[in-house]
């Protein structure tokens, strides 16, 4: 029998001592050191498939006929990957608890008849498998389902039933013989993730992972495990909010600016093919402090709707408050208020709330902000015609954002009369081919005159 090894792994960022260590060098992490043994019986051989044959080939040689994407039913889905599944390919899927992984895994699984979809769960059983679908509505009479957390027993179900998509549920609930650790350790984790990849490369048969996230919000385990797999998919969301947002950090067959916004129901996940109107609530009437501001989130431009509320600060000093919006940056443009429009926002309270519990880092909301709050501050309504795009410098003045053309025609789609831009889109746009008025401003003084004293004319 060979001798046992052991080393010390990190099991936040996979980091190997010879000894236990209180504080992890590499992640600066307390108490994340676990003993795992790393030679065993030598008895045991890691499972493996049989490798393909390969040599060497000349650049000029290689062709470059791709396989066809595999379509899984799910427009939001398809646009994020780049146009459908990769054949061989290996997604991973990762978010909070309860924010919708499994659903959405399901309904891929039963939305895809024609391919023989295996649903391997390490965490529910086959009863609330079933329940689950049941309340998806969606059936499939050739999709499978299995409940198992060995790596050994799941690959010999794998070739015996030769599936055409795999999804397991969730990689870090596996296990392999051949490591001894428990489930969901480093050593786990990375020799799993491998092993399936080998598979799906091997038998272009493309596989969704579905990934834990520690408390930082990052996904759980190796870091070799985002860089192994070709995707990297991360469901953001809030609980309290039906909305839940897919994006894109990997992708080695499309872009990682593409994002998928998406409804949680009681039947599942709804495609949501038109944020815009959703994130955008119709008020009989005008109320203050309510701003509209055209984004862009990767490449798809959609208007959000900015509330916020000024009032005076009953203690000594003044609370600042923001749900979907920096902080940092919400200071910043109080600050920018103070100084250069000569707004006492030193002794105001000021909360900001972005709607639709979705988070925005487009600067290009800095001018919908700054509108929502003067408004509030003054009691005066902006308008539910108008919406706003730019970004505010600490000077005061209004700079330009990327896309604009985008932003004015998504703002036109959705029948709103003016948007306020940055002066310096004059030039270079074409206002020809708009259909809305546009209001070109350079500072904020500007906008506090044409917004709140009704002088709708460009400087």
């Amino acid at each position: 029998m060979a001798k046992i090894k052991t080393i010390f792994v990190c099991q936040n960022c996979g980091a190997e001592a010879s000894k236990w260590i209180g504080r992890c060098p590499s992640c600066s992490e307390w108490n994340t050191y676990v003993e795992e043994i790393v030679e065993k019986n030598t008895s045991l051989t890691k499972p493996s498939l049989r490798i393909t044959e390969s040599k060497p080939e000349l650049l000029d040689k290689i062709t470059t006929e791709a396989d066809p994407r595999i379509d899984t039913q799910n427009s939001e889905l398809n646009r994020i990957l780049g146009g459908g599944l990769v054949p061989g390919s290996v997604v991973l899927i990762g978010g909070e608890p309860g924010i919708g992984k499994s659903t959405l895994a399901l309904q891929i699984a039963l939305k895809m008849p024609g391919h023989k979809p295996l649903y391997i769960s390490g965490e529910e059983s086959l009863q609330q498998i079933k329940l689950r679908a049941n309340r998806i509505g969606h059936s499939n009479p050739s999709c499978y389902i299995l409940c198992e957390t060995s790596f050994e027993k799941i690959m010999h179900y794998l070739k015996e039933l030769n599936p055409g998509i795999v999804i397991i549920d969730s990689i870090q609930t596996l296990f392999t013989d051949v490591i001894e650790s428990s489930p969901g350790s480093v050593s786990q984790v990375r020799e799993c993730a491998a092993g399936l990849l080998r598979y799906a490369k091997e038998t272009s048969t493309p596989v969704f992972l579905i990934g834990h996230i520690n408390k930082e919000g990052s996904l759980a385990g190796p870091k070799v495990l985002e860089h192994i797999v070709d995707t990297v998919l991360q469901f953001e969301g809030d609980q309290n909010h039906i909305y839940r947002i897919l994006r894109s950090s990997k992708n080695r067959f499309g872009s990682t600016s593409e994002l998928g916004i998406f409804e949680m129901q009681n039947t599942g996940l709804r495609e949501v093919l038109n944020p815009s109107e959703i994130l955008i609530n119709h008020h009989e009437e005008d109320l203050s402090g309510i701003a509209i501001a055209a984004t862009i989130d990767g490449i798809r431009p959609f208007l959000i709707e900015t509330q916020a509320l000024v009032s005076t600060a009953a203690y000594g000093t003044p609370q600042r408050s923001s749900t979907g919006f920096d902080t940092r940056r919400l200071n910043m443009l109080l600050a920018v208020l103070e100084k250069r429009a000569g707004f006492r926002m030193a002794v105001k309270d000021v909360f900001l709330n972005i709607a639709g519990g979705i988070k925005v880092t487009d600067p290009a909301i800095d001018l919908a902000v700054i509108s929502a709050i003067l408004s509030s501050g003054t009691d005066i309504p902006i308008g539910s015609e108008v919406c706003f795009s730019g970004e505010v410098g600490l000077s005061g003045e209004i700079r330009p954002v990327n896309r604009i053309e985008q932003r004015i025609s998504e703002a036109e789609k959705l029948g709103f009369n003016k948007i306020f831009i940055s002066a310096a889109h004059k030039k270079n746009l074409n206002q020809s081919k708009q259909h809305i008025e546009i209001v070109f401003i350079s500072k904020i003084e500007s906008l506090i005159k044409m917004v709140f004293r009704g002088q709708y004319k460009s400087d």
